[in-house]
């Protein structure tokens, strides 16, 4: 069970943190403060959410990790 909520964290953590970012990349875009070329759910989007949830899912505590003394 914790894994399926570490998992279910991480999901949560990079949909809202794609959605964040897509929207200030949009009022980035809006107020002509970065470049045409940068696109919604690009790259930069795309990575900046995954490293956010990366560290959701490093920060959920697990029974293994505290036995293996992490």
């Amino acid at each position: 069970m914790p894994d399926f909520v570490a998992a279910l964290t991480a999901a949560t953590v990079f949909c809202l943190g794609l959605i964040a970012l897509n929207a200030l990349t949009r009022l980035a875009l809006h107020w002509q403060m970065a470049p045409h070329d940068l696109a919604e759910n690009g790259f930069l989007q795309l990575g900046g959410a995954l490293l956010l949830a990366r560290a959701a899912y490093r920060r959920v505590p697990l029974p293994a990790r505290s036995r293996l003394g992490r």
